[in-house]
């Protein structure tokens, strides 16, 4: 397993979308380890696979506490969406910045499973948040889309300003 670069915000390449898994094989399987790796070494908690420079629809997903329930999705889609509600994202590609952002509160997705299986399943709470997160990565879209214009604005600022004055290193 291989630890993968996860793109920064504004990187171009965060906004291209993803193509369609048409063939599930070991390569998707060593991305998805890969990319698991990724996102615990990064401690988030979801990775699509544009954030790792990878143009393909896979997200992977571990929720629980302990950190021992990874998820992997191949070519996840939302079916259908009920009720809006708002909390509070991040993202490893929009590091230390968090803000809220509406989202449907309970879903039904398919996807398919490192078999190819088409499995569909309902979500509410988190998942139905972080699966709708990773779904937008994978369509080019990032979380802070959802925000005012202004406050686009000052994080635009912000990545500029950490860009050219980097915290010293000890």
């Amino acid at each position: 397993m291989s630890l993968l670069t996860v793109l920064h915000y504004p990187d171009p390449g965060l906004r291209k979308r993803a193509q369609t898994v048409t063939s599930i094989d070991e390569s998707i399987r060593i991305l998805a380890r890969d990319m698991l790796e990724t996102m615990y070494a990064q401690r988030g908690i979801g990775l699509a696979a544009t954030q790792v420079s990878i143009p393909l629809r896979v997200v992977v997903m571990d929720l629980s506490e302990d950190r021992n329930a990874p998820q992997i999705f191949i070519n996840p889609e939302i079916l259908t969406t009920e009720g809006i509600g708002e909390g509070e994202e991040g993202c490893l590609s929009v590091p230390g910045f968090f803000d809220k952002v509406p989202r449907a509160q309970r879903i039904t997705f398919q996807y398919q499973d490192l078999d190819g299986r088409l499995i569909a399943a309902p979500a509410e709470a988190l998942l139905a948040i972080c699966m709708q997160h990773e779904i937008d990565h994978l369509n080019g879209k990032l979380f802070i889309d959802y925000l005012s214009r202004l406050k686009r604005q000052r994080l635009r600022k912000k990545i500029g300003k950490a860009e050219r004055d980097p915290a010293p290193v000890l």
